[in-house]
Parts: C-alpha cells; structure tokens; sequence
C-alpha cells in the first residue's frame, strides 16, 4: 500500500503543478495583451498630438506663406491664391496619412493582443491535457501494481 500512497502523490503535485503552470502561462499572455490594447490607445493619443503640432506648423506655414506673396507686392489671388489652396490640399492629404498609419498601427495592436490571449487559451489548454495525461498514467500505474 506504501507505493500506491506515493505514485498517488506524486500524480497529484504533478497535476497541480501542470494546472499552476497553465494557469501562469495565461495570465503572461492575458498581462500582454492588455499591453498591446494600451500601446494601441498610446497611438491614438500620439495620434492628437501630432495632429494639434501639424495644425500650429501649417498655420503658420499659411502665415508666411501670405506675408511673402503680400511682400512680393502681389494680390493674394491667382497664383499666390492657387498656392495657398495647394498648401492647404497637401496639408489634408498629410494628415489623412498621418490618421491611416495610426489607424494601421493600432489593429496591428489589438491583433497582436488578440493573438496573445489565444496563447494564454492554447497554454492552459495543454496543462489541462497534461493533466488528463498525468491521471491516466497515475491511475495505469495503480493497475499495473495491483496486478
């Protein structure tokens, strides 16, 4: 009876230690996926950011922009006119790209996040399968001392 009693307990600190390394493994992979979500909301925050300093720059990009023509001694129409409209045409586009790439940087985030809780899932899937493994070897070995 004294080898059973120990077979038993060693099955039993193995299927709680295969069950606390699961469970261990996910919580890694659920902490980086909060990570992942918070550095997608960085983005968009850095997003803001640049935004308000690109609207300062190109205003003041505008600013010059009239003082040269009005110096130059020309009407702010046609050509100066035309230029302006260009600068304010590109500024959108500019800022369109910079919306884009954030927008591209935050779903790779939360791809990223999401692909880190599938591992947290696929790592507790395994302990729990190396557990069942652990039973069913703990409990082979009882059979064949018996025998």
């Amino acid at each position: 009876m004294g080898w059973q009693a120990a077979v038993v307990g060693l099955g039993v600190a193995q299927f709680q230690q295969q069950g606390a390394a699961g469970k261990y493994n996910q919580a890694v992979q659920n902490r980086n996926a909060k990570i992942a979500e918070q550095e997608a909301e960085q983005i968009d925050k850095q997003l803001q950011t640049d935004l308000v300093r690109f609207d300062k720059q190109f205003q003041k990009l505008q600013g010059q922009t009239t003082t040269s023509i009005i110096k130059s001694g020309a009407e702010l129409s046609g050509s100066g006119l035309r230029v302006m409209r260009y600068n304010a045409e590109q500024a959108e586009l500019e800022k369109d790209i910079m919306e884009y790439n954030a927008k591209i940087g935050q779903a790779r985030k939360f791809e990223e996040a999401n692909f880190a809780r599938i591992q947290g899932q696929m790592a507790r899937q395994q302990s729990r399968m190396a557990q069942l493994q652990t039973i069913t070897q703990t409990g082979t070995s009882l059979l064949s001392m018996q025998g």
